[in-house]
């Protein structure tokens, strides 16, 4: 196992096997710029362009890829160039390479403390799709609101359910959010109520960075999706149940959902999760022969889900579940998202939807935990919740349990801000 000259925790997300790619600033001043996170240092990969330190034919073909404000210039290079990168990094972080270990004015310009950055929204997101591709996720909502007997959708066994975000609302981790106002449906056939949303909510998602994209009309096939996704990053889609249940429908979510999207910083690529390859679960019926993918392409991804109010000593863990579960693959999302000729662009933001397991302390959501307010919540200290108070934080965090290693997200936060005056 490689290791590198950087002193990396044994229990750290960002060991040399990981290397995920993030934009960062300085605290001291200085424009946003590209970085790898390793361990609790970033390494900026604009110091290391500079340095000529980058010698492969695709990088040196686009000069100032890493000193730019996001990833979206890197990312549209494709495969080749991600490949590159990555052997340089490796070879330059590798406790027997002295090209960065040995020179000491580059090691003092190119690496930051974790804590002396400040990090940004990884990717400028044109676009925005949010799937819904967890079965257990879309069963206990059909559950919930339309017949226990029969949850899902006559088209949900066949083709990933989604629908267009808001990309403008997309916010970093830490970054507060703030309790939405909107219309709340009628109760006993009065008039609607408008007010600050009664049943705020997260979701645990996985998102997928798009790379190269596709020209309009032309589609993606399912075997060659990945080759247009760049990396992971945790996704917290934050919901207004209450709204959304009288605005979505007949034509799905709205102010519901688009006030707020919280991304995690570092983007993991897929070579550092090409060990934790899996098949999924089982799809029956059998897919249209568009969506089927002989190799599997599903991911071995531990989630989990902290919750802390303002009262709490710590943060109690609420959920835990693994992205193993999701029923709709990321590259049957690519190949359903294109087949119509619609064309994905670099820096493309694609989330899973909710990711649940199929046991009560696996749900990714609130509405699911307390079955829409009906069962509370009890947290340590003896609070209770059904949905987000003002002042809660909610941590999501995710990772891939390697031999003496792990390869992870890091944290994705954000707190409940109350409702504007």
């Amino acid at each position: 196992m490689i290791r590198s000259f950087v002193d990396v925790p044994a229990d750290s997300h960002f060991p040399i096997q990981n290397l995920p790619y993030g934009v960062f600033s300085p605290h001291g001043g200085g424009d946003p710029r590209v970085g790898v996170r390793i361990g609790d240092w970033v390494l900026d990969l604009a110091e290391i362009a500079d340095a000529g330190l980058f010698t492969g034919p695709y990088l040196i073909a686009a000069d100032g890829v890493f000193a730019q404000p996001s990833l979206n210039a890197f990312m549209s290079l494709g495969r080749q160039a991600w490949q590159e990168a990555r052997e340089m990094v490796q070879r330059l972080l590798n406790a027997d390479s002295a090209a960065l270990q040995g020179n000491e004015a580059l090691r003092q310009r190119a690496l930051w403390r974790i804590d002396n950055v400040e990090m940004q929204v990884p990717a400028a997101v044109g676009d925005y799709t949010d799937f819904y591709s967890s079965r257990e996720h879309a069963s206990n909502v059909g559950s919930l609101f339309r017949d226990p007997d029969n949850p899902l959708l006559p088209n949900w066994l066949h083709l990933p359910v989604a629908y267009h975000g808001r990309a403008s609302s997309i916010v970093p981790s830490g970054q507060g959010v703030r309790r939405p106002f909107g219309q709340r449906g009628p109760e006993k056939g009065g008039a609607p109520h408008f007010g600050p949303t009664e049943k705020l909510d997260f979701e645990l998602e996985v998102g997928a960075f798009v790379g190269p994209g596709n020209r309009l009309g032309e589609r993606v096939p399912v075997e060659e999706a990945e080759r247009h996704i760049f990396g992971l990053v945790l996704v917290n889609d934050w919901s207004a149940r209450d709204i959304q249940a009288w605005e979505y429908r007949p034509l799905g979510p709205f102010l519901g959902k688009s006030f707020a999207t919280t991304v995690s910083p570092w983007v993991v690529p897929l070579a550092a999760l090409e060990p934790f390859r899996v098949d999924g679960p089982p799809q029956s019926p059998e897919p249209l022969p568009y969506l089927r993918h002989e190799e599997p392409c599903a991911f071995d991804i531990h989630l989990e889900v902290r919750l802390q109010g303002e009262g709490m000593a710590g943060p109690a863990t609420i959920t835990r579940t693994n992205l193993r579960h999701l029923y709709w693959r990321l590259c049957q999302q690519v190949a359903h998202h294109t087949v119509n000729g619609c064309n994905l662009r670099p820096g493309d933001l694609l989330a899973s939807g909710t990711v649940s397991g199929s046991e009560p302390g696996s749900y990714g959501s609130l509405l699911e935990l307390s079955r829409n307010g009906e069962r509370p919540l009890t947290l340590p200290g003896g609070e209770t919740r059904t949905f987000l108070e003002d002042g809660d934080t909610v941590t999501l965090s995710g990772w891939c349990q390697g031999d003496g290693y792990r390869v992870g997200f890091g944290e994705l936060t954000g707190r409940v801000l109350p409702a504007h005056p």
